[in-house]
């Protein structure tokens, strides 16, 4: 899942980037209000990670404006704030969720995944589809309660499929959701994981739809295939 870091704490913004990226989140960050703004604009996150004290303003009054625009991105806010006032304020400005400075890595990526649960309305930690189990937190993956291992990008790629709900992804969506801006893309990248995807979940788990992008497919009974070739 594809995360916007605003933070302009340098060393605070490398160790959530490092924290993040061992659960698999692509993380874009920039350090002010302006940046904040022009980054969410052109890009579909999952998420925001937004401080509250920025050098060009205030992150609370950012959100506030994304709230009246109409802007449901889920946003967890930072604070070194840890007054309730200053909690109750930021969680009724549009807020999902509040973490104060100080806080453990772990906890930050917990309560991610959990407000990421919220927003798509699962009970449970585990994405299902068919027969198909996606475990975000353990990053696993169980077919027919077997588990199947994948590497980073390929279990990434089955995440933004599994959350589509069916939905039709461009090609440059799940691009968005793999890589970050700063990160080097090869043009051949996708198809190639779309390609193990389906050598080891079955040649129908993903459907290309031509002229528009791809979707997550029925996962038939038939055994995955070895001898596909990239689409």
């Amino acid at each position: 899942m594809r995360v916007l870091l605003v933070e302009d704490d340098a060393p605070v913004a490398a160790g959530i980037e490092a924290g993040l990226a061992l659960s698999d989140f692509v993380v874009d960050t920039v350090s002010t209000v302006d940046g904040a703004r022009g980054a969410l604009s052109a890009i579909d996150y999952d998420a925001v990670v937004l401080d509250r004290r920025l050098p060009d303003g205030e992150g609370l009054t950012l959100l506030q404006q994304w709230r009246r625009a109409g802007v449901a991105t889920p946003v967890l806010m930072l604070t070194a704030r840890d007054a309730v006032a200053s909690r109750v304020e930021g969680l009724q400005g549009g807020a999902d969720d509040y973490l104060v400075k100080p806080f453990d890595l772990d906890e930050l990526t917990a309560r991610l995944q959990a407000l990421l649960r919220r927003s798509a309305g699962q009970v449970d930690c585990s994405l299902r589809h068919g027969r198909l189990a996606l475990d975000p937190v353990a990053r696993s993956v169980m077919l027919d309660g077997v588990p199947v291992a994948l590497v980073r990008r390929e279990l990434m790629l089955l995440e933004a499929l599994i959350r589509a709900r069916g939905r039709i992804l461009s090609a440059d969506q799940l691009k968005d959701r793999l890589y970050g801006i700063d990160d080097e893309i090869e043009s051949n990248a996708l198809n190639v994981h779309i390609y193990q995807l389906r050598r080891k979940l079955g040649r129908e788990a993903i459907e290309t739809v031509r002229g528009i992008g791809y979707r997550l497919g029925p996962l038939s009974a038939d055994r995955p295939c070895q001898g596909d070739t990239p689409s």
